[in-house]
Parts: C-alpha cells; structure tokens; sequence
C-alpha cells in the first residue's frame, strides 16, 4: 500500500485459550496443553489478520501476560508498585522491585520467532518502553542495590530485548510508551517526562539509524476495560517531546481524540523530514465498528497536515493491552482492522495513489 497500515498489539484472545487459562489457573489443565491453546491462538490471530488483507502482523499478544509485564518473570517483586488510575475508577498496580539485579525473564524476540513461523507476511514486535519499567524501582530505593545500578541494568535490557526482535527478523519493533502521557497527569511541570524521553533515548541511541528506521513508538492515553487513565491530558504538552525520541516511526491515538484536527496541527509543525506518522483511524473502546468510509476521511484529513509519504494508519491502541480479552470482542476487533485496511485504501485511491 503507498499508505502503510499496521496494527498496534493486542487482539483479544481466543474463547478457547480463554477456557484454558482459566482451568490451567484452576490447576485442570496441564502446562503443555495450555501451550498448545497458547499456539492455536497465535496461528488463528495470525490468519484473520492476513484474511482481513492486513500487509503486517503481530500475534496479537496471545501469549503474554500484558502488554506491560511479559519481561518479569522470575524477578522478586513485591505487588504494592505504582498504581495507574482510570477515569471509570478502577485501577492497575505495577509491582515493586525488591532486590536486584534487573534481569528480563523473558525477551520479545521469543514472541517475534514464533510469530514467524506461522506468518505469511511481514511481523511486527511491540516491547514495552524502559520508561515503563523504570516505574518498578521503589521511592525509598533498595537496599544493596541503587537506582544508578538499575537503570543501567534496564538500559542493557531494554537493548537486549528491542535487538533480540530486529535479530529473530521483526519487520519492525514498536515501543509501547502509554506512560508519556499520564507522566504530564502525574507531574505537570513536564520533569518526569523529560526524565522518561531521556531513558528511552539512552537505549535508542544504541542502534545505528536504519535500525532506528526499524523501530516505533506508540503513544495513547492508555485505555483498559473501555476507560483510559490521561485522555484529558492535552497533547500539546506531550508532542513537542515525542518527537524528541530517536525513532522513524510514531504510532499516535487520533481517532478518539475530541479535536483531532488540532492535534494534527500540533504534529504538523514539530514532525522531522525523516519521521513517519501512523495516525489513529479506529477507537478499540468504542464499540461501533468504523465504516471504511469514516477511516478514509480520517486519513483524508490528516493528508491535509501530514505529507502523504510520511503518512501511515493504525489503530488508537491495541484491543486488549492489560490482557483485558471481554471488553472487546474479538470479532469486533477483527472487524475494525478490516475497516482500517479498506479505509486506508479508499484514501489512497481519493489522493490518486
């Protein structure tokens, strides 16, 4: 397509790995079977992926644990970490650090490899952003074990795991930087956001530019059971910095954005030469399915802002990002990337493409 569409992550998991979870958490159903619900899932996704037409895939996070907690195994952890409010009043918890060394349990490059054996076409691999988990590190600190010696530790790791996608042969990896956002609703003064897109770029700085080619961030206002923890927080204070992270590729929630011609307006005037701009055409919390010709005038309209060959379409956010597989259907989730995929080339066909 001359206008690149990608999903972001998560797709809701399949009723029979759902099944299984719940009888393997309920001591019914062994660890190899789960696994093999684990790969039944990840071929489906695959397949409806490549069915709606989709140019690149993911496996739709079936087999990790969130978005944000797939690196943690096997690290000791205690569960009164950071809590993440949303506006409908539940809440997420982070878990806290307790001893060090930092040590990922696992890395993407697991997912991506099994990703490709089953893909047809290009795979794409998101990884949660070291700002993220640089959340895990306790106020008071740890005892034994500083906070200088963990960032560095989650410098080397965050490499490790980004490189360990490129390596398994990822099209390309994606950031997940939810929390850029949320850290202008925590400090407003922009500190802590400057200190996150300063972390993010110690470990982007590792990689030669056409990795960075390679590699994405996305950023939304963080939704999770049909609610989000910053939406009203203004983008303005948030996208000057984005577009500081050294990256080719920016992956921006638009279509659930109450004044998204504004936001463009904002992108428009701080987006480099060399960057590229997946907007936003469909909202996974809405529960309306895009018709392919609201997508186009989306794409239409952000034609008018961003230049048609640093323009790409995407989703605001993945489907299930917390694991959350009942929010959102699946067939609903599908059905919106197909809305996506035929939106986008509606708008190419309006721009003469």
């Amino acid at each position: 397509m001359s206008i690149p569409t990608e999903p972001i992550g998560s797709i809701p998991r399949t009723p029979e790995l759902q099944s299984g979870m719940a009888a393997h958490a309920a001591g019914g159903l062994g660890t190899a079977e789960l696994a093999a619900l684990y790969d039944a899932a990840v071929r489906d996704t695959i397949a409806r992926f490549e069915q709606a037409g989709s140019p690149v895939v993911t496996d739709g996070e079936q087999s990790k644990p969130s978005f944000a907690t797939y690196p943690l195994t096997g690290l000791s952890l205690a569960p009164d970490g950071a809590v993440i409010p949303f506006a409908d009043g539940h809440t997420r918890q982070l878990p806290q650090l307790t001893a060090g060394p930092f040590r990922y349990g696992s890395y993407a490059g697991d997912y991506t490899r099994a990703a490709l054996a089953v893909a047809g076409v290009p795979v794409k691999q998101a990884v949660i952003a070291p700002s993220a988990l640089s959340l895990l590190y306790p106020a008071d600190g740890i005892e034994g074990y500083s906070r200088d010696q963990f960032i560095a530790d989650l410098v080397d790791e965050a490499e490790k795991d980004i490189r360990s996608a490129l390596d398994a042969g990822a099209a390309s990896v994606q950031l997940d930087f939810t929390e850029g956002r949320l850290s202008l609703k925590l400090d407003p003064s922009g500190g802590v956001l400057a200190q996150f897109v300063t972390l993010n770029n110690a470990v982007l700085d590792r990689f030669s530019a056409a990795e960075r080619a390679r590699i994405g961030v996305h950023t939304c206002p963080g939704g999770d059971q049909d609610s989000t923890h910053s939406a009203d927080i203004d983008y303005a204070g948030l996208l000057p910095s984005l577009f500081t992270l050294n990256v080719g590729s920016f992956f921006i929630q638009l279509a659930s954005e109450a004044e998204p011609e504004r936001v463009l307006a904002i992108i428009s005037e701080h987006i480099g030469a060399d960057q590229r701009i997946f907007v936003g055409v469909t909202d996974p919390i809405d529960p309306a399915v895009e018709t392919p010709q609201l997508v186009r005038d989306r794409v239409l309209l952000a034609a008018r802002y961003i230049p048609v060959d640093q323009l790409g379409t995407t989703d605001d956010c993945g489907f299930s990002p917390f694991g959350d597989d009942t929010s959102t259907s699946r067939e609903t989730a599908f059905a919106k990337v197909r809305a996506r995929i035929e939106g986008t080339a509606l708008a190419e066909q309006a721009l003469g493409l």
